[in-house]
């Protein structure tokens, strides 16, 4: 007998298939819109990408409009031609819609703008291929939650319980009547969990995680401006070989 169609079991988690080109089409008419409704447009780059920041960016510029989504569809919402330009002078920021950019759209002034994105840099933990930005060395005696970072008066030694993940990440540690001891060789002075200029892996991200060391910081870097008014673009971050656009 056949199922009746009555019977469908519908799962919970199964969700709709997203239109491509339903996104595309919204975010280049969202763009046009913008052009049209800002006094100024800002190209910018994002360094070491955390989705919470960014969001607090949005917060902060909700007057106006930020958009981070394909570059290419970006740029032919702007236009790579003069012929094809949505407006004057717009195909002078194509060149600079490449890796993780995005747009912000606002009619607050380019001074406002520029002092907080330059003011706003949060630290962050560091992700496995990142470079790190400093050295961090677990010092020899009792570990302590901050090993050094914070004076060892206003410190906790750390728990006992966490001494079997120190040794699986390749800590040297032991314990000693209930307290979490480094164990190196004499003459050493300390566990060297990384060194500056080089690339983190997975393991070192960990560890320096673990004692609250943050080594990264979440930045934004504007490339270039817009002026709606004027059709001026004014270069703000030169990359090699760059041309001046006038």
């Amino acid at each position: 007998m056949p199922v009746s169609k009555r019977a469908r079991i519908v799962h919970e988690s199964k969700t709709s298939k997203k239109n491509h080109k339903e996104q595309t089409r919204r975010l280049f008419a969202n763009i046009r819109e913008c052009v049209e409704q800002y006094d100024h447009l800002f190209v910018f780059s994002v360094d070491n990408m955390r989705n919470t920041y960014l969001k607090d960016v949005r917060t902060e510029f909700s007057d106006g409009r930020l958009f981070f989504g394909k570059t290419k569809v970006m740029a032919v919402a702007l236009g790579n031609t003069p012929e094809t330009a949505f407006a004057q002078n717009l195909e002078k920021l194509t060149p600079f819609l490449t890796g993780a950019v995005g747009l912000l759209f606002t009619s607050r002034s380019p001074e406002d703008v520029i002092t907080y994105l330059e003011s706003f840099h949060p630290s962050d933990f560091a992700r496995a291929g990142t470079v790190s930005t400093r050295s961090f060395t677990i010092p020899n005696g009792v570990v302590y939650s901050r090993a050094g970072e914070i004076p060892t008066s206003e410190d906790d030694p750390i728990s006992h319980t966490i001494e079997p993940a120190l040794r699986k990440l390749g800590v040297p540690t032991r314990l000693v009547k209930g307290q979490v001891v480094l164990e190196l060789l004499d003459g050493e002075k300390g566990y060297a969990v990384c060194r500056e200029g080089e690339t983190l892996d997975s393991r070192q991200t960990t560890l320096l995680k673990m004692f609250g060391v943050a080594t990264s910081e979440f930045r934004i870097d504007l490339k270039a401006q817009w002026d709606r008014k004027t059709g001026e673009v004014r270069i703000l971050e030169k990359s090699e070989g760059a041309m001046d656009t006038e």
